[in-house]
């Protein structure tokens, strides 16, 4: 059993000392200051969960109207090229035909068909390719891939038309 006398002298020095170890330090062993810790911005590195993503997009929205020659103007670029490769890694597009691809996208984007035809130069071929009367041409292809941002070799999958008389 512990007396009061036998027991630990946390006051002076040692009490300091504890203080001293919660505290963040740079790696050159010098302790940072409050006004450090808070200024200090976050090491960035491959996003490889949800909850690393969350923070990461948190982040970007706090940052994403920094000056260019800002520092913040570049985490938010660091930022921007980890989050869209996390995306590109985890997310897939859904397994549909080209054509249907295109009329979610045109959805998503709140485009019309009319919006297509400006991109592309004629309503009557729009219309066609919509209701899988005419295959997608190689110009249309680029065209709407960059448009409407769906990678290319999605739009050149094969699908199958309607032959006349055939409902939509």
């Amino acid at each position: 059993m512990m007396t009061k006398s036998s027991r630990l002298d946390l006051s002076g020095p040692t009490r300091n000392m504890m203080k001293l170890m919660r505290k963040p330090f740079e790696s050159d062993g010098r302790f940072l200051n409050s006004k450090e810790c808070v200024m200090k911005k976050p090491q960035w590195f491959l996003i490889e969960t949800e909850q690393e993503f969350n923070a990461a997009v948190a982040r970007y929205e706090e940052v994403k109207y920094a000056p260019k020659s800002s520092e913040e103007h570049k985490e938010k670029l660091l930022l921007v090229y980890l989050i869209s490769q996390y995306e590109e890694a985890t997310s897939t597009l859904p397994d549909v035909d080209p054509i249907e691809l295109i009329k979610i996208r045109m959805e998503d984007l709140g485009y019309k068909p009319v919006d297509l035809a400006k991109e592309y130069g004629d309503k009557g071929t729009i219309s066609k390719v919509l209701n899988y009367k005419q295959s997608l041409s190689l110009a249309m292809i680029r065209k709407f891939s960059r448009l409407l941002n769906i990678p290319a070799d999605e739009l050149v999958k094969e699908y199958n038309l309607k032959r006349m008389g055939e409902a939509v």
